[in-house]
């Protein structure tokens, strides 16, 4: 394989592999892997991306309760988190949009040095996720199951309930990316794009990561104001391009 010392220098990736162009006549004994390369090559990446705002959030909240014994920390976790449950029916969330995520009992014990560790009770938690797929909702359904005695709140997280516009919209964008360094490279190194001859795609959509975090129980006069802001879509491509002179 001849490697030309002018893509080197330019860091792009330009070989001579052996691919036949169109028309070019098959050499006896040569396979179709030996013939599909016969030319030189630019292996290019580049990426897109779009901005849009969010249409949905979900929510990590829960009760953690302590008690004596286990049963007593278990009854009073099971009395507030199902008022907690109740607020969120109120506040217009979707019985298929709560879904419990997390339930422990642990016991707690007293330390004291050079004395063996003893049993002062127990702490239950109990967490839901909460899909909230209208955002105006989002910060009255927070306050409501505070109230109700929800005294976790571990974060919030933005998203879409159909990436595929975003998604297309930043491809074009990657393939638009893609076109104009091939070009580049091309008048840059004397040569002249003949054609597209393989192209990958990576990376997409990813939920916003949590932007909110509380603990403990208040009051809330209004709606607490949460920002949804905007999330970015990105798309990655990789491509082979065949170039002539």
């Amino acid at each position: 394989m001849k490697t030309l010392m002018r893509a080197a220098v330019l860091g792009v990736a330009l070989t001579t592999a052996t691919a036949a162009v169109p028309g070019m006549a098959q050499a006896p004994g040569a396979t179709a892997a030996d013939t599909m390369f016969r030319a030189t090559t630019f292996n290019l990446s580049a990426s897109g991306e779009t901005r849009i705002a969010p249409d949905m959030a979900s929510s990590s909240l829960g009760v953690m309760t302590e008690g004596k014994t286990a049963a007593e920390a278990l009854a009073a976790n099971a009395t507030r988190m199902t008022a907690v449950m109740a607020s969120l029916r109120k506040a217009g969330i979707a019985e298929r949009d709560i879904q419990t995520s997390g339930l422990t009992l642990n016991p707690q014990y007293r330390y004291v040095e050079n004395q063996p560790p003893v049993l002062i009770g127990y702490q239950v938690t109990n967490q839901v996720t909460v899909t909230v797929r209208d955002l105006k909702k989002l910060g009255a359904a927070v306050d409501a199951t505070v109230n109700a005695g929800a005294n976790q709140v571990n974060g919030i997280s933005f998203g879409l309930s159909d990436p595929t516009a975003a998604e297309n919209a930043a491809r074009e964008a990657a393939v638009k990316a893609l076109s104009a360094k091939a070009d580049l490279y091309a008048r840059a190194t004397g040569y002249r794009v003949s054609r597209l001859v393989t192209l990958s795609e990576g990376g997409g959509y990813v939920p916003q990561p949590p932007m909110l975090a509380m603990a403990g129980r208040a009051q809330f006069k209004d709606s607490t104001p949460v920002a949804s802001g905007e999330l970015n879509v990105r798309i990655d491509i990789t491509g082979l391009y065949e170039v002539t002179k």
